[in-house]
């Protein structure tokens, strides 16, 4: 079941994220808007729009999230790998992202004391960017 449904929403997200997708959908509204007249813009005929937009819309939603998790995930699994590849990295930030969001928070802020403060005064991100730039 999960292998069906990943490659359905594989699908469909590659699907609706193409321009054909875009101009499908607008040449919809823009025939749904052209036969306005044709019913009189009757209640029935709003209808229509609302209910299909709100039915795709509450079927993308599910989508879009079930790919962001799957993207997240496979980002979190190469970072890891780097972190354990990496000599000098430190391995207990392996899976961090299972931590609450106020222990992420205090990690970032020592992290950037850490490497923030030269002679005694708080790096900026502008600061960080130089010394990026210095190193290449």
């Amino acid at each position: 079941m999960d292998r069906f449904f990943t490659r359905i929403a594989n699908g469909i997200a590659i699907a609706s994220g193409q321009p054909l997708a875009f101009l499908l959908a607008l040449a919809m509204v823009v025939m749904w808007a052209l036969t306005g007249p044709v019913f009189a813009f009757s209640d029935t005929w709003q209808l229509v729009i609302n209910t299909g937009t709100t039915i795709v819309t509450f079927l993308m939603v599910f989508l879009i999230q079930n790919s962001q998790n799957r993207d997240a995930a496979a980002m979190q699994a190469k970072l890891d790998e780097l972190i354990r590849a990496l000599e000098d990295a430190r391995p207990q930030f392996i899976g961090i992202e299972h931590l609450t969001d106020p222990q992420i928070e205090a990690i970032r802020a020592r992290l950037e004391e850490e490497v923030g403060c030269e002679n005694g005064k708080q790096a900026t991100a502008d600061d960080s960017v130089e010394r990026m730039i210095e190193r290449t």
